[in-house]
This record gives C-alpha cells, sequence and structure tokens, in this order.
C-alpha cells in the first residue's frame, strides 16, 4: 500500500481534468463512507444520548428555528 505521502505526490501529478474527476470521486466515495459510518451509528445505539438531549431541549423550548 502506498504512504500518505507518495498519494500526494500522485494527486499533485494529475491534469486539471484528471484533478476534477478525482475531486467528484472523492466527494462521492467520503460521502458514503460518511453514510455508512453514521448508519452503523444509530444501529449501535451511538447516538441516541444526543437524541434523547435533542428532544429533551425541544420540548424545554430551548429550540430555535433554522
Amino acid at each position: 500500500m502506498k504512504k500518505l505521502e507518495e498519494i500526494e505526490q500522485d494527486i499533485e501529478m494529475l491534469s486539471k481534468i484528471d484533478l476534477k474527476h478525482f475531486r467528484q470521486w472523492f466527494i462521492e466515495f467520503d460521502a458514503e463512507a460518511w453514510d455508512i459510518q453514521i448508519q452503523a451509528d444509530v444501529e449501535s445505539g451511538n447516538l441516541d444520548k444526543f437524541a434523547e438531549e435533542a428532544i429533551k431541549d425541544y420540548r424545554a423550548g430551548k429550540a430555535s428555528d433554522l
């Protein structure tokens, strides 16, 4: 596996069009990784205390419209 420094150097050598494609690919890759992590956190209950706190604050009138 390449080290981060090697990957960075490879990215720096990309043409403008390849860099554009890489950026788009990475955005999609990162979003999918985030979705997987959030789903795992939901299923494991890791977000339950945050949801309970938000609901408590909402019911106490501590919430405002965005």
